[in-house]
């Protein structure tokens, strides 16, 4: 048994190595990680069990037959983040420089598979330069295994992708199917096709940072939710993050313990709304003082700056907040906002994570290029996120709710459960000013003094509509409150909905307009 065992430690010691000290080597002068050190930053320390450490491929062709390495280019298992169970795989660049074999393939599947029998979120840890090339369509094949598996996963449990290296063609559509995905800049890339290919076919020079860097898909693209400087600021947010969130769709996020006998009252959110309803702050300021401790995880913070969205704590109760920021664009909603905020909603909608909405929107974006790109249907996303969930959902009113936009912001209409203004609130179906010229077109064009009548004709105006008051009179609002009690009202509901039920209409699956 003594040399069994020996044997049986030669082979562990093996496969730790990967593909060898001169590839570990190469890996970190690239400043990268290996795959086993990516794994043990994010999990509890000692937690990680591996499975299938021996597997290796199958294949014969083209050498491959003399590199058989154990793993696979791939380290698969289960571990604990803040002593909660999560799956994960980490790819072995050390190895085949990470590409994707049929039994690398079948690793990934056999822990997404166990991972939705269990219930517990999926984290891949993503450094590979695509498919073997060698095994040709056994490999194409293996990554369409992952796509179904990470389809059928979705909304069952919370998938997590970090992009720690190179990710092209194919390999961009199982992080993309994920929930959340976080890259390294100056590190990581995704791409369908690389610069060499888009310079033949479009004759567009391109680097591939461009192209595909992290600060391109947090900015522009929108693939990236979280671009950060360096790995160890990755795996440090995904323990953050999973801290938010909770391990399956019919389990709780988890709850941090909360002093309700605490002052509650923030004289500081009276001092924020200008007295100019057209001058702009920082949405950010308001989210802050609401939230427990001010600690507040943004979601795709560089991207469709006028809407935030993220994750932080109400009394204790981890929820997703989503927000206009009047500071860009003036919080109007556009193509890539809604897009944005429906599907954060979406996903918490999934994971019974609450929702806070903060109101400031003077309607959507106009002009031809939103038009002409879908604004309608994609407008409708956000609309449809909102009506579709059935989570607690609180909406505060801080100032502007003009028109369509009043309707998608979880207004009371579309299942709003607790909907609060404060007293700078503006509820109208367009501006003061442009419904005043609408509406008195004729009699200011034919007024001895059609700046004087527009102005007194504005001011009725404004004392009539632009206020919250018609709105609680018709139980459109719930309650009018002064900003320094929001805090307290906020979680005083998000307690009492601790408990709601609301259901959808049986169906198979809605029809979102994508």
């Amino acid at each position: 048994m003594e040399n069994k065992i020996n044997k049986l430690k030669e082979l562990r010691n093996e496969a730790l190595m990967g593909g060898g000290s001169a590839k570990i080597k190469s890996q970190h002068d690239k400043g990268k990680l290996t795959a086993r050190e990516r794994i043990s930053l994010l999990v509890d320390e000692g937690s990680f069990d591996e499975i299938d450490m021996f597997v290796k491929h199958r294949s014969n062709d083209f050498g491959l037959d003399k590199q058989r390495i154990s793993g696979d280019g791939v380290v698969t298992g289960f571990a604990r983040i803040d002593s909660r169970p999560v799956a994960l795989f980490s790819q072995d660049f050390t190895v085949f420089g990470g590409s994707l074999s049929e039994t690398h393939a079948e690793k990934i599947c056999k822990i997404v598979d166990m991972a939705m029998k269990i219930g517990i979120p999926i984290i891949g840890l993503n450094d590979s330069g695509g498919a073997r090339i060698q095994e040709g369509v056994v490999s194409l094949g293996g990554y369409a295994d992952i796509f179904l598996r990470n389809t059928l996963a979705s909304g069952v449990v919370p998938q997590i992708s970090a992009i720690l290296g190179p990710c092209a063609g194919g390999a961009v559509y199982s992080p993309a199917i994920t929930d959340f995905v976080f890259m390294v800049k100056n590190t990581s890339q995704m791409f369908v096709t690389g610069p060499n290919v888009v310079k033949t076919v479009t004759h567009e020079e391109v680097t591939f940072e461009e192209l595909g860097g992290a600060e391109t898909h947090a900015s522009k693209s929108g693939v990236a939710h979280f671009a950060m400087d360096s790995e160890i600021e990755v795996l440090n947010s995904i323990r953050s993050l999973v801290g938010y969130i909770p391990l399956n769709w019919k389990d709780k996020s988890p709850e941090k313990s909360f002093d309700f006998e605490q002052d509650l009252i923030v004289p500081e959110l009276d001092d924020i709304i200008p007295d100019n309803s057209n001058k702009p702050y920082d949405m950010n300021e308001v989210i802050k003082l609401l939230l427990d401790g001010s600690e507040f995880l943004e979601v795709h913070q560089n991207y469709a700056q006028n809407i935030i969205v993220g994750f932080g704590r109400v009394g204790g109760m981890s929820v997703g907040v989503v927000a206009n920021q009047p500071s860009v664009l003036a919080g109007v909603l556009d193509i890539n906002s809604s897009v944005k905020g429906a599907r954060f909603i979406r996903f918490c909608d999934a994971f019974n994570i609450p929702l806070l909405v903060l109101e400031d929107v003077p309607g959507f974006l106009p002009g031809t290029e939103q038009e002409w790109n879908g604004i309608i249907r994609h407008g409708a996303k956000l609309l449809f996120a909102f009506s579709e969930a059935t989570v607690p959902k609180v909406t505060v009113i801080t100032r502007k709710a003009y028109g369509g936009a009043y309707d998608v912001m979880n207004s009371k209409h579309i299942r709003g459960d607790f909907n609060y203004a404060w007293p700078s609130a503006e509820i109208a179906v367009m501006g003061p000013k442009g419904a005043v010229e609408i509406i008195f077109k004729k009699e200011i064009s034919e007024a001895e003094d059609p700046e004087q009548l527009l102005e007194n004709r504005l001011s009725e105006y404004i004392e009539k509509f632009a206020n919250p008051f018609i709105a609680a009179e018709r139980g459109y609002l719930d309650d009018v409150i002064c900003p320094r009690e929001t805090r307290l009202k906020i979680i005083n509901a998000f307690q009492l909905l601790k408990t709601k039920v609301d259901q959808n209409p049986k169906k198979k699956h809605c029809n979102i307009p994508l």
